[in-house]
């Protein structure tokens, strides 16, 4: 079962950290994404444990009540400050050499930013529910407006008032968002316990107003690569999915999973871990 942690990668910022796993074994980081917490891994950290892992799960910047420096300062959670608290997170567990890495949504933009910017740290790179940033931009950009209005709940972030509709009548956006996504109610009301109060949505939303609606283009990613996909993610399209083999420049593997949302790995987890561990595992000699 895995253990709560907190550790400290510098002044201010103290991280809530789940971990299980034993501690020699290959290490294994998880970035969860929004409107989640770091429970949305509980399923992948038990299978990794089990498998010899040594996974760990942080709960990140804003989230963490220990870490959550203020909120109405963009410049406290731009992307930048979001890789680098991954990576010092991952040196304060444990981490040594290389090591693998996966992300949703928006974990997993931050997993693409890190797999960019230091590949010689990863072994493996695996990311659910969110394409390669440039795959992303151009679907964005066509004229037929499909993914610009599956992301238009981005836009709709930046709004001030955006926290408490989210969490307006008992958090009812966030549960009914879950449940038509296949998310169990036990673990929406798991994540209520991170961010279903004010401060933590405002520190979860400061990462869209940090950034805006706008993704920086990326290189090619030169990292071993699982991209998962469910085929009714009503936010991302499958011109997005389908693009992001264009910007893979290493082996990549292309994963659909018929009938699912945007949080697969909470709605199908057993479908989840068989590939995570798959693809970590061809790459763990």
């Amino acid at each position: 079962m895995s253990a709560l942690h907190t550790i400290e990668t510098g002044p201010g910022l103290v991280f809530d950290v789940l971990v299980d796993g034993p501690e020699g074994g290959p290490f294994v980081l998880l970035l969860h994404g929004f409107a989640e917490s770091f429970h949305t891994w509980r399923g992948q950290i038990a299978a990794l444990a089990a498998a010899g892992f040594r996974a760990v799960a942080p709960s990140q910047r804003g989230y963490a009540p220990g870490a959550r420096p203020p909120t109405d300062q963009p410049a406290n959670y731009t992307f930048d400050l979001l890789m680098d608290d991954a990576m010092k997170i991952a040196a304060a567990c444990g981490a040594r050499g290389r090591f693998h890495l996966a992300g949703h949504d928006w974990g997993g933009s931050i997993a693409w930013g890190i797999a960019d910017r230091h590949p010689e740290r990863l072994a493996s790179l695996t990311v659910l529910s969110r394409p390669h940033p440039n795959a992303f931009n151009r679907a964005l950009a066509l004229p037929d407006g499909e993914q610009a209005q599956r992301s238009r709940h981005h836009r709709a972030f930046l709004a001030p008032d955006a926290g408490a509709k989210v969490l307006a009548d008992d958090a009812r956006w966030l549960r009914e968002r879950h449940a038509a996504a296949g998310v169990p109610a036990a673990a929406t009301a798991r994540h209520l316990t991170v961010i279903g109060n004010p401060a933590a949505m405002e520190g979860a939303l400061a990462w869209y107003r940090a950034r805006g609606a706008i993704r920086s283009p990326l290189g090619p990613i030169r990292v071993p690569t699982l991209y998962i996909w469910g085929d009714a993610d009503d936010t991302v399209g499958r011109v997005a999915a389908e693009g992001t083999q264009e910007f893979v420049a290493a082996p990549y593997r292309f994963a659909v999973l018929p009938g699912g949302g945007h949080f697969v790995g909470e709605q199908m987890p057993a479908q989840v871990n068989e590939l995570l561990l798959a693809h970590i595992r061809a790459n763990s000699k």
